[in-house]
């Protein structure tokens, strides 16, 4: 019953977004070039050297395709959670608890922003660009680590947006605070991380497991060793990752449900 629910809600939302084709198509342009300028600058650099941390130019394109789907695919269906504090601020998240739904599930089905699909857009175009260039034997276990990588990055983001976001409950705003991580993933994982120091790479790996969108995924479809010499274990792991991350969520965010209080609104 739930499922029929979110399904009419979130077709409801498309047919209004769709209503006007015009603005539609105008604002996925506008989010794709956004996503385009960020891939400029790193063309930009390849002018000046010859790899980024030991990747060569098709090598950083590919981990830069794979994590802007990911980022894509995580912002469509999991920024909506962004306005989270607008909600708590307003009382309408009060509403949400007297439904008989999952309040996750509405924050994220309150709005459906069609036009994020633009940087999935691009990200997809650098991506099939790049599997056309790089050394890949495109064995069985490669196309399947190609086509689940980016899911399995667009879970652990989505679970970073989420748990981020849910200090709001205690914070009530907290936008600025979840970005530097959200956002921030964007740029971190458009990168392989040997180009980060050390405390960083191990944030990246562990803490916010970044590394595990796009970096870990590419060593595993380009065969080649793990310049930090970690694990070769891990780059088959971003499974466990999006496991581990989704579960961290949900923790945070129940437990964000348990400690709200309202706001007096």
């Amino acid at each position: 019953m739930a499922d029929r629910v979110y399904q009419r809600i979130v077709a409801s939302r498309l047919r209004g977004r769709l209503a006007y084709p015009t603005s539609f198509v105008l604002d996925v342009l506008g989010q794709a070039i956004g996503q385009m300028i960020e891939l400029i600058v790193i063309l930009v650099l390849f002018t000046t050297v010859s790899s980024l941390g030991g990747f060569r130019p098709d090598e950083v394109m590919l981990i830069y395709g794979m994590a802007s789907i990911a980022f894509g695919l995580a912002h469509v269906t999991a920024g909506q959670v962004e306005q989270l504090p607008e909600y708590i601020r307003t009382g309408e998240f009060d509403v949400m608890l007297l439904r008989p739904l999952n309040t996750l599930a509405q924050v994220l089905t309150a709005d459906v922003e069609l036009r994020r699909l633009g940087r999935l857009l691009v990200g997809a175009c650098v991506m099939a660009w790049a599997v056309g260039h790089v050394d890949v034997e495109w064995t069985p276990l490669h196309v399947l680590i190609a086509v689940l990588a980016p899911i399995f990055g667009a879970l652990i983001l989505g679970s970073i947006w989420v748990a981020t976001n849910a200090i709001s409950f205690w914070l009530v705003d907290a936008r600025e605070f979840a970005n530097a991580f959200t956002y921030g993933s964007n740029f971190s994982t458009a990168y392989p991380i040997t180009m980060f120091g050390p405390w960083l790479r191990g944030f990246m790996c562990f803490a916010v497991p970044s590394a595990f969108v796009a970096y870990f995924p590419t060593l595993a479809l380009l065969d080649r060793p793990d310049p930090l010499g970690l694990p070769e274990a891990l780059r088959y792991a971003s499974p466990l990752a999006a496991a581990a991350a989704i579960l961290v969520a949900g923790l945070i965010w129940r437990s964000g449900i348990r400690h709200y209080q309202g706001t007096g609104s």
